[in-house]
């Protein structure tokens, strides 16, 4: 019986927040086995070319991103920060260029603003030096701030600095504006692509819409939903599975790997062949690459 294979669509290399080159991201999948991989850097597609041209034959690679989006919760408070997987679209159309350029700005405002509020209280971080993290071109974000301190001792790993300083309501979180999600979902449709609502149960990172929110969005053109991720507990899994079936949502499983910044290995989790046709039938725009 042949193997099935091994899809994640779901990972980030040092384009944003994670540790890998591209080049070295495809390497990493194609020991592990993976043989259909996303590359889904936060707010950016400059990791595209590389991991294109690094292939090794018979992988296939869906381009894509992850966007920061905004979303009501369903239940009537104030809205939550949600992450949006937009794939194969076109990385040339003028509302997706605008729009990550904006995003990767408000990036380095909000990572410059952190820095400056721990340099204040005696933290020995400098916002040069962090910046100076960053290959040129890439998407900053809060891990680029963690490997800052763990390298000035302040804290042992990317992990500990999230959870002991770099959390959402610390006292030196600085929230950024994000695109509201439906604007997201239509600007990728309007590029060609398709969309997934990345980890949408991930309760340990804080607040999470309501089941009815993303129902709601898979009738504005949403398409799928990731079920198996490392932060959903099997309960939430199993909630998220109904739903897909219940909507008509593709159900995705992916690693979200960051390289050494993250203990999650690539493919820990990953998604069924049927899914991810179901995913490619909606989308005109940019092919799936073969090496």
């Amino acid at each position: 019986m042949p193997r099935r294979p091994r899809i994640d669509l779901h990972t980030h290399s040092n384009a944003s927040d994670g540790t890998d080159r591209p080049a070295e991201l495809v390497a990493v999948a194609a020991a592990a086995g993976v043989d259909v991989l996303a590359i889904t850097d936060h707010d950016t597609t400059a990791g595209w070319a590389e991991a294109a041209a690094a292939l090794p034959p018979g992988m296939r690679l869906l381009r894509g991103a992850e966007f920061s989006c905004v979303s009501p919760t369903g239940r009537g408070d104030r809205p939550v920060a949600v992450h949006l997987l937009g794939y194969q679209f076109d990385p040339e159309h003028p509302a997706i260029v605008a729009e990550q350029a904006r995003l990767r700005g408000e990036r380095v405002d909000r990572l410059r603003r952190m820095t400056e509020k721990m340099a204040a209280d005696g933290y020995p971080v400098d916002p040069d030096a962090v910046f100076a993290l960053l290959p040129e071109g890439a998407s900053a974000g809060r891990p680029h701030l963690a490997r800052a301190l763990v390298a000035a001792g302040v804290v042992g790993s990317v992990t500990e600095a999230f959870a002991e300083l770099l959390y959402n309501g610390s006292p030196y979180f600085v929230p950024k504006t994000d695109t509201p999600v439906r604007d997201a979902i239509d600007m990728v449709r309007a590029a060609g692509g398709f969309t997934v609502f990345a980890h949408p149960l991930a309760r340990r990172r804080g607040r999470v819409v309501e089941p009815s929110v993303i129902a709601e969005l898979a009738g504005a053109g949403l398409v799928g939903v990731e079920v198996d991720h490392p932060d959903h507990t099997p309960e939430d899994r199993e909630l998220l599975r109904r739903l897909a079936a219940d909507t008509g949502l593709a159900p995705t499983g992916s690693s979200d790997y960051h390289g050494t910044n993250k203990t999650t290995p690539i493919a820990l989790e990953t998604t069924a062949p049927e899914a991810l046709e179901q995913l490619l039938d909606t989308t005109t725009g940019v092919e799936v690459l073969t090496g």
